[in-house]
């Protein structure tokens, strides 16, 4: 718009000069001055920045005010030249200078709206509110300035109100292992929070043209001193010559989505990747300790439009990210946009978030947090401090996205604030900054989390899928299902190489664990991630049982039943799903389902419920396609008990004694010949 401006005032003060008449000064030597600078950016390159040559113009204008102060036309173009090279201060006291020598100088006030905007964009709200009602008050005002006057004057009180009650805040820099001279910014972290990826801009003579400066991906790793290691950069297959930013990891630290943008031909996005146009995301997974080569995300996302900024949910299932496109008036607009995996690994079309988060200004920098209801994300259309404020908003329990949350002052301030990351446990946040002190240009910083803005703490549950006889890695698929919702949770699948995984989960719920990989009896097992206040995680080791090895129990542990009753609970109809698939994949195999209780209670009614409750099992099992040849059931009641009362009674704690009652109490399956 600027530009536009700018071009429109240079005209008009040029078409009064053609006759000498029309300008506040009557010096020719000022007025000759000023035609040349007014003119200068037009007619030669400035070599700093290989753009217009707005300084040289600069120059020349000052020379006029020096043969004519009140040269209100001079301080107006300087001012505008000032503006369009970033320069908001020097550009604000010429305006000021203009509106002192000639308060009346523009019919429509429109210097009032100028003024104000920038004396808003650089923090000074007191004067900006002023100088903006000075302008909506002209009857000459044009409509959408008014409109996006107001705008800025209620986000003006705002800014005023929150810097009388501002946030605690003390950023801290990450160090010298993660920051240098070269800018670091658009951080992404592991969920166990040992492992952070960043954004480097870096120089590389490769680049073609004046610009030779590319963006790659570095990773640090958390040392044992709690301090972050040297980063190195991503392997060749991810980094190259062309742009990479704007990452974001799984979960588990093994899949990656990130941006690529084209080269200037507008279609080479570097060796071996293909785009749709512009911007698009990237999909890269990690085998052990390699990366595999980059793919363009499949399905419905990348489109010839910018597509930035990606945040993948825990569960691997949710993609958020930022889509660019032109408005109609050439405006560029930016929006938040989610799309879900299918069945069959593509991604579905995307879905705009709500008028709730998006607005019509720029939306970017957008984050899940890994608890999957609480979105922060940077805007300039929620009311604010200018620029890019980051705010947060909380899905609530109908799936709705509740009014965003500016997270204040000093978090955010008149510049532009994003970038921002999340620990999941919720207490401390990452953000890239360039303010004083740090190792040059844009530095990664972190800070201590304001209660208020906080997401439901996350920690991480990780262990080792492998073979029960040979100890050898097995790359298990293993289900999470939230028992109190029925809902699952996480569906992933453990590293091909290693077996190891790592998801995360929210805490003070109630999980049901299923493992399964083919020629093996699935794993199953629940458990409550309520953790000690200093614990940070939750293990657990998953041996498989291989289907030739093994005629012993199977315990399925995600089977529940209403108390003193056969009748299943419906959060157990996951795990018997998962038996069905297992028979249906095994076809020669039959099985026999065990009931067992615990020794409280009558001898026969226990006989009779462990039956009843096997009987069950195998109804349900005839009911999803199983022959009912290949099932047999069998109640125990209490003659098989996993733990003895003798053992029970020597335990030190009800808690203890409980929990091995619930353990004598099961359901389980075997393999009979």
């Amino acid at each position: 718009m600027k530009n536009l401006v700018l071009a429109l005032f240079v005209l008009a003060v040029a078409s009064c000069s053609t006759a000498q008449t029309g300008y506040s000064s009557k010096n020719k030597k000022a007025i000759a001055l000023f035609e040349q600078g007014r003119d200068e950016p037009g007619k030669s390159i400035d070599p700093k920045t290989h753009g217009p040559n707005y300084a040289g113009g600069i120059a020349l204008l000052e020379k006029a005010l020096e043969k004519d102060p009140t040269f209100w036309e001079a301080h107006m173009v300087e001012a505008e030249m000032y503006e369009l090279m970033g320069k908001a201060h020097q550009a604000i006291e010429h305006y000021r200078k203009a509106l002192e020598i000639n308060p009346n100088h523009s019919p429509t006030g429109a210097t009032y709206y100028y003024l104000g905007t920038l004396e808003y964009a650089v923090g000074e709200y007191e004067n900006a509110s002023k100088d903006l009602n000075k302008y909506i008050q002209n009857k000459g005002a044009h409509p959408d300035y008014v409109a996006q006057s107001k705008q800025i004057i209620n986000d003006c009180a705002f800014a005023i109100e929150a810097m009388k009650n501002p946030n605690q805040f003390k950023p801290v820099n990450l160090g010298p292992g993660v920051n240098t001279k070269d800018p670091e910014y658009f951080p992404t972290i592991t969920v166990d929070g040992k492992t952070l990826l960043f954004t480097r801009l870096i120089d590389d003579k490769r680049v073609p043209g004046p610009y030779q400066k590319q963006e790659d991906f570095y990773v640090s790793n958390l040392s044992t001193f709690n301090t972050w290691e040297l980063a190195v950069p991503m392997p060749k297959n991810i980094n190259t010559v062309n742009n990479e930013g704007a990452p974001t990891i799984g979960a588990d630290g093994r899949s990656l989505i990130f941006v690529a943008c084209s080269d200037e031909t507008g279609t080479n996005y570097g060796d071996n990747r293909k785009g749709k146009g512009s911007c698009d995301l990237f999909y890269t997974k990690r085998l052990g300790t390699q990366w595999l080569d980059p793919v363009n995300l499949p399905g419905a996302i990348n489109t010839s439009n910018w597509e930035s900024q990606p945040s993948l949910s825990a569960d691997g299932k949710t993609l958020y990210f930022v889509r660019k496109v032109m408005t109609k008036n050439g405006r560029p607009d930016s929006d938040i946009y989610t799309s879900t995996l299918k069945d069959d690994g593509t991604w579905d079309t995307p879905v705009r978030l709500p008028n709730t988060i998006n607005t019509p200004y720029m939306e970017e920098s957008v984050l899940i947090h890994p608890d999957g209801k609480t979105l922060y994300f940077s805007s300039r259309g929620h009311p604010g401090m200018g620029g890019l404020d980051i705010f947060v908003s909380r899905k609530d329990e109908n799936g709705e996205w509740g009014k965003p949350e500016n997270l204040g002052y000093p978090i955010n301030t008149s510049a532009d604030e994003n970038s921002l990351l999340v620990s999941a446990d919720g207490e401390i946040a990452f953000f890239a900054s360039d303010r004083e002190g740090g190792f040059g240009d844009l530095d990664l910083y972190y800070f201590i989390m304001p209660d208020k803005f906080r997401p439901v703490k996350t920690l991480y549950f990780d262990g080792l899928v492998f073979d029960a006889i040979t100890k050898k890695p097995i790359p298990g698929k293993f289900s999470l299902v939230n028992i109190k919702t029925g809902k699952e949770v996480i569906k992933s699948e453990a590293d091909q190489v290693t077996g190891a995984f790592t998801v995360s989960l929210p805490i003070n719920e109630e999980y049901a664990l299923s493992v399964s990989y083919p020629g093996y009896t699935f794993f199953s097992q629940n458990f409550n991630m309520t953790l000690a206040d200093n614990q940070e995680s939750f293990h657990m080791d998953v041996p498989m049982v291989s289907v030739t090895n093994t005629t012993n129990p199977v315990a399925l542990k995600n089977v529940f039943f209403d108390l003193g009753k056969a009748s299943l609970r419906p959060e157990s109809y996951v795990e018997l799903n998962k038996l069905r698939d297992f028979l249906k994949a095994n076809p020669m195999i039959k099985i026999e389902i065990g009931g067992h209780t615990d020794t409280r209670g009558d001898d026969a009614d226990n006989l009779k419920l462990s039956d009843a409750r096997a009987k069950s099992v195998k109804d349900y099992l005839i009911q999803q396609g199983i022959e009912a040849s290949r099932l047999s059931s069998k109640g125990y009641g209490e003659t098989m008990p996993i733990f003895s009362d003798e053992v029970i009674a020597k335990m030190a704690t009800d808690k203890e004694k409980e929990k091995a009652h619930q353990e004598n109490r099961r359901t389980e399956y075997k393999i009979v010949k």
